[in-house]
């Protein structure tokens, strides 16, 4: 008996390269996004109702373009105000995949908004630092079903406009019924 045969390769792989080898993670980012005082910001990874998946947020980093701080308030299932966009800037990660997947959840955005989100849960904060990106990363364990969202909300003192961008990284799982 060889001294190998008594041992088992294991090999562990992240939860992000996985879901990307099956052709289920995503990332994407907001266009440039004006704040001020009083005229805020923001982007969403928004699951529409009927999607039919679960949104794994994986990470986020919001980039800071100005001289002066950022407040990013996350908030889930929020209904921020204003008029939004949807992104055109989101793709999956793994590009050998023909034809490419493409995600059910949508990144949105808005731009210079009067007033705050409401209904949902402001869960957290973070100050973003002048001309510079803060990342987080939460390894999928914030999980959104159909018909919710994870919003991040810029608000500035300053009254100067100010440049951000918002980018996500995320997964998407068929929801499966018992």
């Amino acid at each position: 008996m060889k001294n190998n045969d008594r041992f088992m390769k294991i090999v562990s792989i992240p939860t992000p390269l996985y879901e990307s080898l099956l052709g289920q993670y995503f990332v994407g980012q907001t266009e440039l996004i004006t704040l001020k005082k009083g005229r805020n910001a923001w982007g969403s990874l928004s699951n529409p109702k009927y999607s039919n998946v679960d949104l794994f947020v994986n990470a986020f980093t919001i980039t800071n373009y100005s001289k002066q701080p950022i407040l990013a308030e996350i908030w889930f299932n929020a209904i921020p105000p204003g008029d939004s966009m949807i992104s055109k800037n989101v793709t999956p990660t793994n590009t050998a995949i023909y034809p490419p997947p493409n995600p059910d959840v949508k990144i949105e955005f808005a731009e210079l908004v009067e007033g705050h989100p409401y209904k949902g849960v402001n869960a957290f904060k973070r100050i973003v630092p002048p001309q510079s990106t803060l990342v987080s990363d939460e390894d999928g364990k914030f999980i959104f079903p159909s018909g919710e969202s994870f919003v991040i909300f810029l608000v500035t003192q300053d009254n100067e406009c100010i440049e951000a961008e918002i980018a996500f990284g995320w997964f998407e799982k068929m929801k499966k019924y018992h």
